[in-house]
């Protein structure tokens, strides 16, 4: 009876450790019980049925990456070019992905190409080579929606490589080439007119300062020359009030016009006009002072000693 009891309970132990599974993280089982969709596994500890049930598909749900080879595209223009992409998708429905169709992956690559043939056929070369953005943004959208009845989420779609032909390739270096050769000769240019401008304007400035140096100059000049005569002036104006002051009359005072006219004509080749009211008054000022002796600054001469007469008688 006892080896019966452990025979059957090693029987067991051999029938449910089997069926005993561990699901990892980030993955999911899938179940089918007697062929039929039973249920989705998630992370933990979990006990199948021997017999009935078994694990149809496991799936991982961590983002992949498809890189697809690449693919001949013909542009609108004409033009055959290969492309490779790469898409990053993840598995959001593991009974989806299961059922949905066969072989998701190799479904997801065709669907890759078509689409991309589709939408570089509506664009030109200059245009696919330049608008990466635009073809990344479409192929997103359009593959993330035709592959939601799949359990899959499109999350972003790149092109790797743009290879034009060889020929098309040699053309698009010569214009490069040549387009640098224009951006070079036009920064050359740009930069002796910028030198020129600044040349110019240097001399311009240059001018403006000297003329105005100048201006100041004789601005300055003729300030002096002003407070020069303005200052004589001054002092002749106070010799005059002095005179005026000290009881002048006016015969004086015009002596001083008639001095003033001798220095006016110290010079050479120089007329000087005297007023006849002027010389009238000089000639009457010369008699006066001749018959009263006033103004007269030469003192008189002594007179010489009278000789003594000798008185003969006593001699």
């Amino acid at each position: 009876m006892e080896i019966f009891i452990i025979c059957l309970i090693v029987l067991i132990l051999l029938i449910v450790i089997p069926n005993v599974r561990i699901v990892p993280q980030a993955t999911e089982y899938v179940i089918e019980f007697l062929g039929k969709y039973k249920t989705t596994w998630g992370a933990g500890l979990h006990v199948k049925i021997p017999v009935l049930e078994r694990i149809s598909k496991k799936i991982t749900l961590k983002e992949q990456v498809l890189d697809s080879p690449p693919q001949p595209v013909i542009t609108k223009d004409n033009v055959t070019m290969r492309i490779d992409t790469v898409v990053y998708f993840r598995i959001f429905d593991a009974k989806m992905y299961t059922y949905g169709v066969v072989n998701p992956i190799n479904a997801l690559e065709n669907l890759t190409a078509t689409t991309l043939r589709n939408i570089v056929g509506e664009l030109e070369l200059d245009g696919t080579l330049t608008s990466r953005d635009t073809i990344n943004g479409k192929m997103t959208s359009i593959l993330d929606e035709a592959t939601d009845q799949w359990g899959i989420k499109v999350n972003r779609v790149e092109l790797k490589n743009i290879i034009p032909p060889e020929e098309i390739q040699s053309a698009m270096e010569k214009q490069m080439k040549a387009e640098r050769d224009r951006r070079e000769t036009l920064l050359q240019a740009e930069g002796h007119k910028a030198a020129a401008i600044t040349r110019a304007e240097g001399d311009k400035q240059a001018m403006i300062l000297a003329a105005e140096g100048e201006r100041d100059a004789r601005i300055a000049r003729a300030e002096g020359e002003a407070k020069a005569i303005l200052l004589a002036k001054q002092a002749e104006a106070d010799g005059l009030r002095a005179l005026k002051e000290a009881g002048a009359d006016a015969a004086v005072i015009e002596l001083k016009k008639f001095e003033t006219l001798v220095k006016l004509s110290d010079g050479t080749a120089a007329k000087l006009i005297i007023p006849t009211d002027v010389v009238d008054t000089v000639t009457k000022n010369t008699v006066f002072t001749e018959t009263t002796g006033l103004g007269d600054i030469t003192k008189p001469g002594v007179k010489p000693p009278k000789p003594v007469k000798k008185d003969e008688c006593c001699d």
